[in-house]
């Protein structure tokens, strides 16, 4: 299937590790332009040069996110080296652990920060430019949203956020033709997960206790398979979706709880 996203120019905050960087990896099969905005210039360098290698020449900006201008120098960036915008990923963020007992206000508003607050930033200074391309936007959220996870107030709330601002876009942005979409992520092993996994006594037991609560094939979602369904979600060929919670984990969500 042709998604016809050659020469889009898509910029995806968290571009360069994890899911963010499956999600670059797509857009680059596709053809696609992804420009990446990332608060970690040394990891931005690697992912450059790695893709220089073979050809590939990419682009972007060194952000740190919760800063209000620094998302606006970013996406300034983008329209500067490529004159234009045609979607936006918002994927950066982090499960810091901000929890209700243990936790205080102070880091739960700096949790809100850095996992809510530039999504709301990133598309509203990129919103000019969508609306002249039509273009799409992606919000990465968590299972965290609808299932809580106990001991991540912060993360939860600003993943609920996420969710809801996904549909109040879709409907604001409806006169635009701008679609708006989120990708629900459960278990997905990417290397801050790995990193995790490896803080237990026993690493390889605490990952078949997951995965085995996993219905389909009882495996991690890949951060393959994410950047398929954002580039579908982005595509034409998903035209008249918008407003949707897609959840990519293998019925993690749902199914686990229907068994």
């Amino acid at each position: 299937m042709d998604l016809k996203l050659k020469d889009k120019v898509v910029i995806v905050t968290g571009g360069s590790k994890g899911i963010g960087l499956g999600i670059v990896q797509t857009l680059i099969q596709e053809q696609a332009i992804p420009f990446l905005v990332s608060r970690n210039e040394q990891s931005l360098a690697a992912v450059v040069a790695a893709f220089k290698k073979e050809g590939i020449t990419l682009n972007y900006a060194v952000a740190e996110l919760t800063d209000n201008a620094q998302c606006k120098a970013a996406i300034a960036e983008a329209i500067k080296t490529y004159g234009r915008i045609d979607g936006l990923v918002n994927n950066a963020g982090v499960n810091d652990g901000v929890g209700l007992e243990k936790g205080n206000y102070d880091d739960f508003m700096r949790s809100l920060k850095r996992n809510l607050a530039h999504y709301y930033a990133m598309a509203h200074y990129a919103l000019p430019e969508l609306k002249k391309s039509k273009g799409a936007i992606v919000n990465i959220g968590s299972k965290t949203s609808v299932t809580g996870q106990g001991g991540t107030s912060g993360y939860a709330a600003a993943n609920g956020g996420r969710n809801a601002l996904t549909r109040e876009w879709a409907l604001e942005l409806l006169p635009y033709g701008i679609r708006v979409n989120a990708i629900i992520v459960a278990e997905c092993y990417t290397p801050l997960y790995k990193k995790w996994i490896e803080t237990f006594e026993d690493p390889q037991a605490k990952l078949k206790g997951i995965t085995d609560k996993i219905p389909l094939e009882n495996r991690m979602t890949t951060a393959e398979e994410i950047g398929d369904t954002v580039a579908f979600l982005l595509s034409e060929k998903s035209s008249h979706t918008t407003g949707q919670l897609i959840f990519v984990d293998g019925g993690y969500t749902h199914l686990d709880r229907a068994l």
